[in-house]
């Protein structure tokens, strides 16, 4: 979760005041995050990962998330990303 919302602040642009909004439930034997944000649309399953950037930091953020979870879903609406992210309990 921590991962997924720095890059949207770093990457994402939302402009002034835009609301992250942030749902996590736990059901069955997953807890399920649903993301919705302002920013420009991305939708990380058709993002490819090309490695870390050795010159600034970072850039395995994506890589790290899929590691410890699955996309269900990713949908762009009413100018926000909408995103949903499963963590097994397992």
């Amino acid at each position: 979760m921590e991962e997924w919302v720095a890059n949207v602040v770093e990457h994402g642009g939302p402009q002034g005041e835009a609301r992250i909004v942030l749902r996590l439930t736990c059901g069955g034997e997953v807890v399920r995050l649903a993301v919705s944000d302002a920013g420009r649309p991305f939708d990380p399953r058709a993002a490819a990962f090309e490695g870390p950037n050795h010159e600034r930091g970072g850039g395995a953020g994506l890589a790290l998330i899929a590691s410890f979870a699955r996309i269900t879903a990713y949908a762009r609406r009413a100018g926000r990303n909408r995103l949903v992210l499963e963590l097994p309990l397992a």
